[in-house]
């Protein structure tokens, strides 16, 4: 069941394009629509159908509807596939050349000022029309996820000065090991690759330090853990990963990150500042291990020899 358009085609399930509900649809909303789209798979609403129809409609509520809903009624997993969905539109925002939107509704979408009630009427009608033939399910759900991504991209650049972030004036302090942002020769000017990479991680670390300030560090992972999975081959991602998850107490994946961070680049600074209290932190298992058998086997040895002095003198 494979989907290439919208949010899918940069290989991002769009749980919300799946069950047909707005981007900001609250758990009643979510529920409801479920519940419609399950009543429309099951085979009692079926009967007149083929035993393929019946087998493809229980492939779609197994495979796409189910787990849509599971992951967004459940509010710990909602709030975070939110965070991660609105990371993603603020990524996105800076590829708009690359986003390749084929409905007019979405190319209208992604240029406007006020997307809130264009999103709202070019959405109904596919919404209606999603579930209504099973042949067409996954085409639809494509073209709900097109504006799903365009509307994303519009208002992710909502309250800034600029349509598009500015790399050579971040709003916050560089985070440690940070690169830094690059000089364009006017304002206007493209970005090469690079630069369009060093901006796009600069921005991670930047968001990821405001969190960590706060003490607020799980989101600052979550900031980071999206680094990592856009940029796994940067080791300042990756230590800067392993500093948060030290502070949040997570010390095996502290560990985990730090050697991943070493692997890339022996020499990164900040690495090799956090390896000392990491190491300290989280010992190495066989070590830990070690000692405990050592001091077993001590305690073994002193109750035998108390054991032989005792019988001796009897």
């Amino acid at each position: 069941m494979n989907i290439d358009q919208g949010l899918f085609k940069f290989d991002f399930t769009d749980y919300h394009a799946i069950l047909g509900v707005p981007l900001e649809a609250d758990a009643k909303q979510i529920r409801k629509r479920y519940l419609k789209i399950a009543r429309k798979l099951h085979p009692d609403s079926l009967s007149s159908a083929t035993d393929a129809e019946k087998q493809q409609a229980s492939d779609l509520l197994s495979k796409m509807v189910n787990p849509a809903y599971e992951k967004l009624s459940q509010d710990k997993e909602a709030t975070e596939y939110k965070i991660v969905l609105k990371l993603r539109g603020q990524q996105l925002r800076q590829q708009q050349a690359s986003l390749g939107l084929q409905q007019p509704s979405a190319q209208e979408l992604v240029k406007a000022k006020n997307a809130d009630s264009l999103y709202s009427s070019s959405l109904k009608p596919l919404v209606e029309e999603q579930y209504n033939s099973l042949d067409q399910v996954l085409l639809v759900t494509g073209q709900i996820s097109e504006l799903n991504l365009a509307y994303l991209v519009s208002t992710a650049g909502q309250g800034s000065a600029a349509a598009a972030p500015s790399p050579a004036a971040p709003t916050a302090p560089p985070a440690p090991g940070a690169p830094p942002p690059p000089k364009a020769a006017t304002a206007n000017a493209p970005l090469s690759p690079r630069q369009h990479r060093t901006s796009i991680i600069g921005s991670y670390l930047n968001r990821a330090k405001e969190f960590e300030q706060k003490k607020d560090y799980s989101r600052a992972i979550l900031e980071l853990r999206e680094a990592v999975k856009s940029h796994p081959n940067n080791a300042d991602c990756h230590a800067f990963l392993a500093n948060v998850y030290l502070k949040a107490g997570q010390a095996t994946m502290a560990r985990i990150h730090l050697k991943r961070a070493l692997d890339i680049a022996p020499d990164n600074a900040m690495a090799k500042g956090l390896a000392p209290q990491i190491n300290k932190t989280a010992p190495e298992k066989g070590k830990s291990s070690a000692s405990k058998g050592q001091a077993a086997m001590v305690r073994k040895g002193a109750d035998c020899l108390a054991y032989l002095v005792a019988s001796a003198s009897r």
